[in-house]
């Protein structure tokens, strides 16, 4: 039931691909004045239809959905206090789904609040906020070993305090349309577009983490142009595996899935491989987001049958190489589709599709290119600069990526000497390396971190990793590269890598340093490339984020402890 109009399909320009977005984004529908009004809009239209399940068995339409959503608010609102942010720690299940839309439409900021990261951040995540309650669960705190430094509200306590005129409260404010609701709802008063929505803190995989702040207008713009890009059908139904304090699980497996009427089955850790094998086959999903680590697991774990019924399988957040896109077209008969974003851009600036699309010049092209992460999403505007000089470059040459559109978040929380350094009049610099092509594909080649400066060459980490798992039949989950200071020549690669495993079900190959750097020499990787021996050390397993993306502060950290530095 994709609200997405075919008379509201977007149009080409002509405009420069480097300094204007290739495709125009549509005008939002008039009820898309806030998450809330959007949400509202489709529930009216698709009162009956299945909005979520999950693997515990939980299941809503979307008129339960708004019910439980006025409800849960109307209970939350006798305990909390002024304070705009809201706390909630729990797994992407139908519970956490349900508390950030009661959040929502009671006009508070949900903060899905990392629970990965451990006490520590979360607790600086809370005082940066100012969050004084989080929504919660004992068994979520039990599993995790924490109770946040803020006041907890028990999900499980709050039945007994719901009483039968909030129940018809509920039912009554739920059947209204969005107007009268208002006088109910305060998430749906007036026009919140430019309003703060979420606040999401990043991962911190190459440095702290920080408080990206996202509008209304960020998440449903998003919203709006993956719709259009992808061109879903009435009979998708998508996997929300990412958690929601990551911006692709806040924007497309809860925001995206209600708005634009795709069925969602949620599960709470995207680890949980053959649970999750099930939870394809048993609902016939047709759309999984991931990540080049999730999917590896999936590809090892999952038996084929399982994923038979996928028609998009989207990669992004770390780079998909071409060892693993190989084997999932070899194992699967799917071709991956590598899109590209960042929490920052809310999250999606580009993504590749299965269908043709037209070129600048009016051809007709192929819309996934394979080795590039896709075509810009409608609204979208990407270039890229010199590093040194902010010149801006032509399409072809690789720069610094830069990226301007609606989707272009608030700000940093409480931090704006950090936000101005990487917003410069509307251009978000992502710190990534990459290029267009002459059709305006986008090839990320890799963050500016994950290069070493090696007597004064810059060296990628990702070809070196690629180089060594050619040689040595290892795959993304067991080898990796990073870079520590070097006296003598500036940076010099360290080589990380989990022990050799002879088990049946998930073997890994054996590794031997002297033997990978001659192998590696011989296929012709240059000198500078090549690791020294010295510098591989054995690891019980390479650190990973909430989100599955490797974590590259901690690779580091680990790297300088080995190597003595």
């Amino acid at each position: 039931m994709n609200v997405i109009l075919a008379s509201n399909r977007p149009t080409v320009s002509t405009g420069s691909i480097s300094t204007d977005p290739l495709v125009a984004l549509p005008d939002f529908p008039a009820s898309w004045n806030s998450l809330g009004g959007a949400l509202w809009s489709v529930s009216k239209r698709a009162a009956t239809r299945v909005a979520m399940w999950d693997s515990t068995g939980a299941s809503l339409t979307y008129s339960e959905l708004l019910v439980r959503a006025c409800v849960l608010w109307r209970a939350l609102s006798r305990r909390l206090t002024a304070a705009e942010n809201v706390g909630i720690l729990m797994p992407p299940l139908v519970p956490s789904a349900v508390a950030n839309l009661a959040l929502n439409l009671g006009g508070r900021v949900p903060v899905n609040l990392n629970y990965t990261a451990g006490a520590e951040a979360v607790n600086s995540a809370i005082r940066q906020a100012g969050i004084t309650h989080v929504v919660t669960a004992r068994k979520a705190t039990d599993r995790l070993g924490f109770v946040p430094d803020a006041e907890p509200i028990w999900l499980e306590d709050l039945p007994a305090t719901i009483t039968t005129i909030d129940k018809a409260w509920g039912f009554f404010v739920s059947k209204l349309g969005a107007g009268l609701a208002s006088w109910f709802l305060p998430g749906l008063r007036g026009n919140r577009l430019d309003r703060l929505a979420t606040i999401i803190f990043t991962s911190g995989s190459t440095g702290d983490p920080k408080g990206v702040m996202l509008s209304h207008r960020n998440i449903l713009s998003n919203v709006m142009a993956v719709g259009c890009h992808l061109d879903f059908h009435d009979d998708d139904k998508l996997l929300g595996v990412l958690p929601f304090f990551h911006s692709m699980g806040t924007t497309i497996c809860l925001w995206m899935a209600l708005v634009l009427g795709i069925p969602v089955v949620f599960h709470s850790d995207p680890r949980d491989a053959r649970v999750i094998g099930d939870l394809i086959e048993r609902h016939e999903l047709t759309i999984l987001l991931g990540t080049p680590t999730f999917m590896r697991m999936y590809l090892t774990r999952c038996k084929p049958p399982q994923l038979k019924s996928l028609r998009y399988l989207i990669l992004g957040a770390e780079k998909l190489k071409p060892e693993l896109e190989r084997d999932i077209r070899e194992k699967l008969g799917i071709t991956p589709l590598e899109g590209y974003g960042c929490t920052e851009l809310s999250p999606v600036v580009s993504v590749n599709t299965p269908f043709e699309v037209t070129a600048p010049d009016g051809r007709t092209i192929p819309g996934n290119r394979v080795g590039t992460v896709g075509r810009p999403i409608p609204g979208t505007a990407v270039r890229t600069i010199h590093p040194e000089t902010g010149e801006p470059l032509p399409p072809g040459t690789e720069g610094l990526v830069l990226v301007k559109g609606p989707q272009v978040m608030m700000g940093y929380l409480n931090k704006p000497e950090e936000t101005a350094a990487v917003l410069k009049e509307g251009w978000y610099n992502t710190g990534d390396l990459g290029l267009l092509d002459a059709d305006g594909f986008l090839k990320i080649n890799d963050r500016l971190s994950r290069f070493s400066k090696i007597a004064g060459e810059m060296v990628p980490h990702v070809k070196v990793e690629s180089a060594i798992m050619a040689v040595t039949g290892r795959n993304e989950q067991q080898v990796a590269v990073t870079g520590v200071l070097d006296h003598k020549r500036g940076e010099k690669l360290v080589v990380l890598y989990v022990p050799a495993s002879d088990d049946a079900e998930h073997p890994v190959p054996p590794l031997e340093p002297e033997v990978v750097v001659k192998a590696i020499r011989e296929a012709g990787l240059p000198n500078l490339w090549v690791p020294d021996p010295a510098d591989f050390f054995e690891i019980d397993h390479l650190p990973t984020l909430g989100s599955g993306k490797i974590d590259l502060k901690a690779l580091k950290q680990i790297a300088r402890s080995k190597a003595g530095i």
